[in-house]
């Protein structure tokens, strides 16, 4: 099985305060968990100091590109060619960053390398996964 694929991007947190500013942040993809995509953020733009993660579907940030997608916590939506935002919901808060939408497209198009799209319930390991469930693994 294909290992993770990690994809460094410079986001653009847009705030409240005077102009946005870059941020680094990370993109993954584990084979392992086909249906998810995992968004990593420095502890240095977090409320608390802490490394933000946040796990959305993959399929969420492909509708993203094309038009507005998702009602949770996490939206996705074109703005222009060029770029692509994003919006994390929780209890503090709305954070929205900014991204290349070519570093999203390649992302993409890397984790459909690894799986295929529409065959990721192939990837699922029903059994090992009800084992971590209930403590047997």
């Amino acid at each position: 099985m294909p290992s993770a694929i990690d994809q460094a991007v410079q986001v653009r947190l847009i705030a409240t305060a005077p102009g946005p500013h870059a941020v680094p942040a990370v993109l993954r993809y584990e084979p392992s968990d086909p249906l998810a995509v995992r968004m990593s953020f420095p502890p240095e733009i977090s409320l608390d100091g802490a490394a933000v993660n946040w796990a959305f579907a993959r399929e969420l940030l492909a509708e993203g590109l094309r038009g507005p997608a998702g009602r949770g916590d996490v939206r996705v939506r074109p703005a222009g060619q060029e770029r692509t935002v994003m919006e994390f919901h929780a209890e503090e808060g709305v954070a929205m960053v900014q991204m290349r939408t070519a570093d999203v497209r390649r992302f993409l198009a890397r984790s459909y390398e690894a799986v295929p799209e529409g065959s990721e319930q192939m990837q699922l390991d029903v059994d090992r996964g009800l084992a971590e469930l209930f403590g047997a693994a």
